[in-house]
């Protein structure tokens, strides 16, 4: 692959990357009942509302919860694939081959929102404490709605002690397990990687 194939891609990866995210983002805080009125919630909602619109309109919601986003998540990493194959030289595969990676590629990538929002609750928890700012930022007050529902029930098993909130490691090690476990299952690859949003 040339330098302008490989730029592409580069760019495919992280535009692609962006709005795979705030998808998803906006599924998992509806599903997490997140203050819709925060500005962070305000700009996901923003930057994805066109398209939702669109699968909203065919895609039914269960329960208050709108599957619109999910779905239109998945369909956007097929197409990225699909695009990210045919800059590095590839042919497009199955279709099968397709929805199989994508629907691995969004769950990989919902770990990796997971992962990166409970390491960035603990920092900014941290900084908050020493600072002596006890006004949480909206991004820090999201990302606690976000994952009260995953640690929730933990820290209900398992109190804090001595101040100290041990419930990150026991979800760190649900998620290195999860992450094994789709690796083994999927043989995930490094070219699988170059190609799949997420992983």
């Amino acid at each position: 692959m040339g330098v302008l194939g490989s730029s592409s891609a580069l760019v495919v990866n992280a535009v692609g990357g962006i709005y795979l995210l705030a998808l998803l983002l906006r599924f998992l805080l509806q599903i997490a009942r997140a203050d819709f009125y925060n500005p962070v919630s305000q700009a996901v909602v923003r930057l994805t509302d066109p398209l939702v619109r669109i699968f909203r309109s065919f895609v039914p919601g269960y329960r208050g919860i709108d599957f619109s986003s999910l779905i239109l998540a998945v369909v956007v990493e097929a197409l990225a694939i699909c695009i990210m194959i045919l800059l590095y030289g590839g042919s497009i595969p199955s279709f099968g081959f397709i929805i199989t990676w994508a629907v691995v590629g969004t769950l990989y990538f919902v770990i990796n929102i997971y992962y990166y929002a409970i390491i960035g609750s603990i920092i900014m928890s941290f900084v908050m404490m020493f600072s002596g700012n006890m006004n949480p930022h909206p991004l820090l007050q999201l990302v606690w709605q976000l994952t009260d529902p995953v640690l929730g029930p933990i820290r209900k098993v398992i109190p804090s002690m001595g101040g100290l909130d041990f419930s990150p490691i026991f979800i760190f090690i649900v998620i290195g397990f999860i992450q094994n476990l789709l690796v083994q299952t999927f043989g995930i690859s490094e070219q699988v990687a170059a190609v799949v949003i997420g992983i």
